[in-house]
């Protein structure tokens, strides 16, 4: 069965976010009855959002674990396709002042240049020319292989990338099953052999097995492309946005503590990503952020004039993107991939939990603080049509191939 990607970036970013919440309560308890010895400084009360933007990269390998590897067939016992290939990448923006979250989807099969990295035994690997993304984690290998992603995506954005996660198949298995599922609907149903996917049109809380089974497919949604998957793993991402910071979430101990020790089984941090304090930090910095300012998107590419089964990047188009994030733009999406997801009503934003729907300064830093990088101005600058998707508040459909019975 060809390896194909899962698309995790919201769990990766909401769980971290709670497990940040639970160990750091956990931890305030523990120290509350330390003792301090001569000279030692106590730890500060309060905790504040994380001063500046955030770029975090977000892996999903295709790592076989032993827990559910008898699921996955040839895949994971078949030694000609050994090894760990980042299938699904994802490059979180968290701007600041005011806060607004983009989450952009790079192709597996994207071919740009690989630099030199180090593999696990230290030694500095080869550049390439050109090759497809997802053989980056490979190239670094189990020690280094999160750090060679990094490198190639910083290069290709322009960005720098401070911090980084990885999540296997087991973990998206384990972290939807936490959570209790997400909701998705399904516009025409899906038939899908190779991933053995079959739901009927309609609503489905996936979760566990099901869940990756949905995240994996690419033949049972649109034209059958793995650019068309990225597309239909933003219909469940956003219902996953919007159930990860609803009150079943968010008020319910049992489910963020179960979460939270999910998360710190089975998620691969950079060693950036390892302080609570940290990770209290960033969830302050998106925990009120509207729906509407969460944006998930498709790098824009084009076909590979090489290869008609991959894609290189769009850099006109991309550049466009990268500027808007650099000036912190509120952003549009403009473009959709129509043959892999059907758009519905969107959202409204609810005013309760956007501050400027009521409070017009609120999103303003320099209304209170003359020091503070102004917001920007104008109507939010539209992007070129290649760059497709959609935001959190709008609720979208998965366009199947069509339910078979």
């Amino acid at each position: 069965m060809k390896i194909i990607g899962i698309a995790m970036a919201v769990v990766l970013v909401s769980g971290a976010s709670v497990v940040g919440y639970v160990i750091y309560d956990l931890g305030h308890t523990f120290t509350a009855k330390a003792v301090a010895l001569d000279g030692e400084e106590s730890v500060p009360p309060d905790i504040g959002a994380i001063k500046g933007g955030v770029n975090m990269l977000l892996v999903g390998s295709d790592a076989c674990g032993e827990k559910y590897k008898e699921m996955f067939g040839d895949r994971c016992s078949d030694p000609d396709v050994e090894g760990e290939r980042n299938d699904t990448n994802l490059l979180l923006h968290i701007s600041d002042a005011p806060r607004r979250v983009t989450v952009i989807t790079f192709p597996r099969d994207l071919m740009i240049p690989i630099p030199s990295c180090t593999d696990s035994d230290g030694n500095p690997t080869s550049e390439m020319s050109k090759q497809a993304l997802n053989v980056s984690l490979e190239t670094g290998g189990p020690k280094n292989g999160l750090a060679c992603v990094a490198r190639t995506i910083s290069k290709v954005s322009g960005l720098d990338i401070q911090f980084a996660a990885k999540i296997t198949w087991a973990g998206v298995i384990d972290i939807t099953s936490a959570i209790g599922g997400v909701d998705v609907c399904i516009a025409n149903g899906i038939t899908d052999p190779d991933t053995a996917l079959n739901l009927a049109p309609g609503t489905h809380t996936l979760q566990g097995y099901e869940a990756l089974q949905f995240l994996r497919t690419r033949h049972g949604v649109g034209d059958g492309s793995d650019l068309g998957r990225g597309s239909n793993q933003q219909v469940y991402m956003s219902s996953l946005a919007r159930k990860m910071v609803s009150a079943e979430v968010l008020s319910n101990p049992a489910t963020l503590l179960r979460l939270a020790n999910t998360v710190m089984s089975n998620v691969t941090p950079s060693t950036t990503l390892t302080s609570p304090t940290l990770l209290v930090q960033i969830a302050l910095a998106m925990k009120d952020v509207p729906l509407d300012q969460i944006n998930f998107v498709n790098y824009p590419v084009l076909s590979d004039p090489d290869d008609p089964n991959k894609v290189v990047p769009d850099y006109d188009s991309a550049d466009q993107l990268w500027a808007a994030l650099t000036a912190n733009e509120e952003i549009k999406v403009a473009g959709q991939r129509g043959d892999a997801v059907v758009s519905a009503t969107p959202e409204p934003t609810d005013p309760a939990a956007d501050p400027a729907a009521t409070d017009p300064n609120a999103t303003d830093p320099a209304a209170t603080d003359p020091n503070a990088t102004p917001a920007p101005t104008g109507g939010p600058v539209v992007l070129p049509k290649n760059v497709s998707g959609q935001s959190a508040a709008q609720q979208t459909c998965s366009n199947g191939n069509g339910f078979s019975g």
